[in-house]
């Protein structure tokens, strides 16, 4: 748990060495630190603001509050994904750290829709969303799924969860998901699960496997599809 605060939060959390058991296990923990991030960003929603301001102060909360970490890795993802070159080429792309027009585009709605979700669904909704964030790193790591490249985050990660774990989260955010709306709760999770294992399937047949940045797409993608059906009426 140390390591998945250490990894995704700023909290100055201390860890030792970082192998493969020890990332392994952070993986599986990393829906919890959805839990403290929504917990904060229900607390931050509450201050009389205006909604939509109030959204942008709880998007730019979660930017600082993760290093921007998963928005690059949007950006990045995005950029590689709309490269028509080999794999080579697109994890070059990817790797290069500027921001092209595909990841200009995907920040902006993804951003932008979170801003306008945030300040209107339920608290539950908003805590639900961002677990399910989190959640997608377990099920862009299942056993069999191999890494783009042979170092970095995707290399030391990728494969190294079973699928029962990946199964308790989503089928716990699912139950969770009837304390939101019967219907719209759990059919936000399913989707939010279904657009992930797509994207794990594209990246893969693009990229020849996952990388750190696949990770973070991953985890904007569950949070805003979580978000848009729950706001849905």
């Amino acid at each position: 748990m140390r390591l998945a605060l250490s990894w995704l939060t700023v909290l100055p959390v201390r860890v030792g060495g970082v192998d493969a058991r020890a990332a392994r296990r952070a993986i599986a923990c990393a829906p919890l630190v959805g839990v403290l991030l929504g917990a904060v960003v229900v607390a931050l929603l509450r201050l009389p603001l205006p909604p939509l301001l109030g959204g942008f102060l709880v998007v730019g909360f979660l930017a600082l509050a993760t290093r921007g970490m998963h928005l690059d890795g949007l950006a990045d993802t995005a950029d590689g994904l709309g490269c028509y070159g080999p794999p080579e080429r697109a994890l070059a792309v990817m790797k290069d750290g500027g921001a092209g027009p595909f990841a200009v585009v995907a920040l902006v709605v993804v951003l932008g829709a979170q801003a306008a979700a945030f300040p209107v669904v339920p608290w539950p909704a908003v805590v639900l969303a961002l677990v399910a964030g989190r959640a997608a790193f377990p099920l862009c790591c299942l056993r069999g799924v191999p890494a783009a490249r042979p170092e970095g985050l995707g290399a030391l990660v990728a494969g190294s969860q079973p699928a029962w774990v990946a199964a308790l989260w989503w089928t716990a955010l699912a139950a969770a998901g009837f304390l939101v709306d019967p219907w719209r709760g759990p059919a936000a999770v399913l989707l939010a699960a279904g657009l992930v294992l797509l994207l794990v399937a594209h990246t893969r047949e693009r990229f020849g496997g996952i990388t750190g940045d696949v990770l973070g797409a991953a985890c904007e993608t569950a949070t805003v599809a979580v978000l848009a059906v729950c706001a849905l009426g």
